[in-house]
């Protein structure tokens, strides 16, 4: 299972890649391993900010309905649009071309509550 270590993971299973005060948001390769052929992701297109720990969304696989949880504060840059009309890009690349949302980053101090790559695997049993 792919775990990169540059990305800081919730026990929710959402990475967020930071760059600079921006953070690119997305599900981890376990999680979509576990939700299964991906058929929707829903975020509201008017979202405009999100909040550590609170649901920004749901992912829609065959078989059942998740929620997206914000890894950390902040103001909604961008939606991944691709998802409306590709949204398997999440199952076929999920630290890549299946990201979610682009944050500004509001309270970078946040991210040191976050999950580094090896603790991210010893929560997976890996």
């Amino acid at each position: 299972m792919n775990v990169p270590e540059v990305l800081k993971y919730t026990k929710d299973h959402e990475w967020i890649k930071v760059e600079g005060n921006t953070g690119i948001i997305g599900i981890t390769d376990y999680a979509q391993g576990e939700l299964g052929d991906v058929v929707f992701v829903d975020i509201n297109p008017d979202l405009s900010e999100i909040k550590m720990g609170d649901a920004f969304g749901t992912i829609e696989a065959v078989k059942t309905v998740s929620d997206l949880y914000a890894p950390v504060d902040g103001k909604v840059l961008e939606l991944n649009k691709k998802l409306n009309d590709e949204p398997q890009l999440v199952n076929s690349d999920p630290y890549g071309e299946g990201w979610l949302v682009k944050i500004e980053i509001s309270n970078p101090a946040q991210l040191n509550e976050l999950l580094n790559s090896s603790d991210y695997q010893a929560q997976l049993g890996q």
